[in-house]
C-alpha cells in the first residue's frame, strides 16, 4: 500500500469550468421542462427538425435501433459492466464508482423530471421529456471522458474540451436515433443531453468528497506508531 489517493473522478484542473457548465444545463432543463410541460405535440423547433430526420429507411434505420438497443436495460447494462471493467483495470475505482453512480441518478433523473413535466408523444401514457437514452449514453461518455483527460494529464482548455466534444457527440449520436425512431421530441433529446451534463460532474464531485473523507478517517483511525 502507497498510501496515496486514488485518482479523482472529476480532475481538479475541470472543477471551475464543469462547475458553471452543469448549472446553466440544470437552469436549460428546467426552463424546456417548463415550456413544454403537458405538452403532447411538436413545438416549432421540434417540427422543423423532426421533418428533416423523422422515419428514416434502411440502411440507418438500422443503426437508430442499434444505438437505441444501447439505452435499453440489456444494452445499458452491457455498457455499465463493460465500462466498469475498463475503470478497474486502468485502476481507476472511483471512475468506476462514477460510471454506476453517475448513470444512475442521471437516468433517475430523467425519470423524474419526465412526471413532472408530464410531456407526452404518441399517447398519453409515452412519457418523453426528457431523452433518458440520450442521458444515459450522454452519462458514460462524460466518465469516460473525464477518466481520459485525467490520464492524459489534460489542462484545464484541453480537458474541458475533450469532455463537451465527447459528450456532445454521444448526445447527437443517440438524440438523431431518437428522434429518427419517432420516440422522441428534438427538444426532448436538448433536455435528456442537458440532465447528463448537469447531473453527472456533480455526481463526481460528491464521490471525491466522499471518497477524500473516508480516506482521512481511515487515516485518522490506523494503527499509531510504537513509541
Amino acid at each position: 500500500m502507497t498510501g496515496r489517493p486514488a485518482p479523482a473522478a472529476l480532475p481538479p484542473t475541470l472543477r471551475r469550468w464543469l462547475g458553471p457548465i452543469a448549472a446553466l444545463a440544470a437552469l436549460l432543463v428546467l426552463l424546456l421542462g417548463v415550456r413544454y410541460a403537458d405538452a403532447s405535440k411538436p413545438g416549432r423547433v421540434d417540427a422543423r427538425i423532426g421533418a428533416t430526420v423523422d422515419g428514416v429507411g434502411p440502411p440507418w434505420r438500422h443503426v437508430a435501433l442499434a444505438l437505441d438497443f444501447l439505452g435499453e436495460p440489456g444494452g445499458a447494462a452491457m455498457l455499465i459492466v463493460a465500462t466498469v471493467t475498463g475503470c478497474l483495470l486502468l485502476r481507476r475505482p472511483r471512475s468506476a464508482v462514477l460510471v454506476v453512480a453517475g448513470a444512475g441518478l442521471t437516468v433517475g433523473t430523467a425519470t423524474l423530471l419526465k412526471h413532472l413535466a408530464g410531456r407526452t408523444i404518441h399517447g398519453a401514457d409515452n412519457l418523453s421529456y426528457p431523452s433518458g437514452h440520450t442521458a444515459f449514453l450522454t452519462a458514460l461518455a462524460l466518465v469516460a471522458a473525464l477518466l481520459a483527460s485525467g490520464r492524459l494529464g489534460l489542462g484545464r482548455t484541453a480537458g474541458t474540451s475533450l469532455v463537451l466534444a465527447t459528450a456532445l457527440a454521444a448526445g447527437a449520436a443517440m438524440g438523431w436515433a431518437q428522434v429518427a425512431l419517432g420516440a422522441h421530441y428534438p427538444t426532448d433529446v436538448l433536455g435528456g443531453w442537458c440532465t447528463a451534463l448537469a447531473v453527472t460532474p456533480a455526481t463526481a464531485w460528491l464521490v471525491d468528497r466522499t471518497a477524500d473523507r473516508l480516506t482521512d478517517r481511515t487515516a485518522d483511525t490506523g494503527p499509531r506508531p510504537r513509541r
